[in-house]
């Protein structure tokens, strides 16, 4: 058997409660060269709960520490995506440092949320409605809090981008509609047709929103909503934004687009450390 691949089998561990915890780690599905750039970084990094051993150590001896399981499920989702040990590494020092700076503060409006307000957890997302990266994360976006009622709740902040011809006036369509009270039907419409945006479509869509297209363009030709779309921007790159789309789990940022698994990850990871009043649990063997 390949080191790599024994390595990997030697890393199924009994699970614990949460649902990212709840089976024996396996990743004997990735490809040879996933296999070798994961066995790698967990060989590399440190346990993730302040222990003096390796990842890979810390998953054999340290059943405890959850947050060293999902420090590896993640690596492990984006090693399968062709990530090299040397950018898993850099993810999750990221990672790993976001959970002890100091939280984003951002502009959630209640108009542009969706879920109960009284989640535990809040997901701010930054997009822009060209974004084709933006529009094929939506739908993963949105089912992941559908399918967690009371636990999150998902806020969106637009992040238009220069390049992007028409994402001022689409973001100024989606303002508009969140004055009207048509903020999601607008904001759903924009991205199911971003492929064929223009000023004529936009109004197109405002008008099947049940609202004034007319009224739209009127507000957009004398530049309504611009300040606000600057203000959000000015937010963004104050929160050290830099892509489309990025996400805020309670003002923690991603520093990666995340697939469902490893949203799951993430946000077991955001419930643990609240729960644990800011600490990880620590190897009682250290």
């Amino acid at each position: 058997m390949r080191p790599a691949v024994l390595l990997l089998f030697l890393l199924a561990v009994p699970g614990h409660a949460q649902s990212t915890d709840a089976a024996p780690l396996d990743f004997s599905t990735l490809s040879e060269p996933a296999q070798r750039e994961l066995t790698q970084v967990l060989g590399d990094e440190f346990c993730g709960c302040g222990s003096p051993h390796t990842l890979a150590a810390c998953l054999q001896v340290h059943a405890d520490c959850r947050h060293s399981r999902r420090l590896a499920q993640l690596a492990a989702t984006f090693a399968a995506q062709g990530a090299s040990a040397g950018e898993l590494g850099v993810m999750l020092a990221h990672y790993n440092l976001s959970f002890r700076e100091p939280r984003a503060t951002l502009p959630i409006d209640e108009r542009m949320c969706t879920g109960d307000a009284k989640a535990a957890v809040t997901l701010v997302e930054f997009a822009d409605f060209e974004c084709p990266v933006c529009g094929a994360f939506r739908p993963v976006l949105e089912k992941f809090v559908r399918d967690r009622p009371g636990k999150v709740r998902l806020c969106y902040l637009p992040f238009p981008l220069p390049q992007h011809p028409n994402a001022i006036p689409a973001g100024q369509a989606a303002l508009f509609a969140r004055d009207r009270g048509k903020f999601w039907p607008v904001h759903d419409a924009l991205f199911e047709n971003q492929k064929r945006l223009s000023p004529e479509v936009i109004r197109e869509l405002v008008d099947k929103a049940g609202l004034s297209g007319d009224g739209w363009a009127k507000a957009a030709a004398k530049g309504a909503y611009t300040q606000e779309l600057e203000h959000f921007v000015q937010v963004a790159t104050s929160s050290k934004v830099l892509r489309t789309p990025t996400v805020f789990i309670d003002g923690r940022m991603l520093d990666f687009v995340p697939t469902g698994d490893a949203l799951q990850l993430a946000l077991d990871d955001e419930l643990d450390w609240q729960a644990s009043h800011g600490k990880w649990t620590v190897d009682a063997s250290k």
